[in-house]
């Protein structure tokens, strides 16, 4: 029981080569920067001539990483 949980924790983070704490790392700043995402993107609803492009130059950019590192775990 105990392999298969460690197994759950492993198996995609192997996946892209990183270890479980490579892993957190890399998912935790990914969540940062959406969240500052998020923000720029409420404040451009209000003030439509602050943040014009923040948000979508923001995903565009975490997709690029995103896209290099499965390039990379295979």
């Amino acid at each position: 029981m105990l392999k298969n949980i460690y197994k759950i924790f492993i198996e995609h983070p192997h996946s892209v080569n990183e270890t479980y704490l490579q892993h957190m790392c890399c998912a935790l700043k990914f969540h940062y920067t959406l969240l500052k995402l998020s923000f720029a993107a409420l404040i451009h609803s209000i003030f439509p001539f602050w943040f014009k492009t923040t948000a979508s130059d923001g995903i565009k950019n975490l997709n690029d990483c995103m896209r290099n590192r499965r390039k990379i775990g295979k």
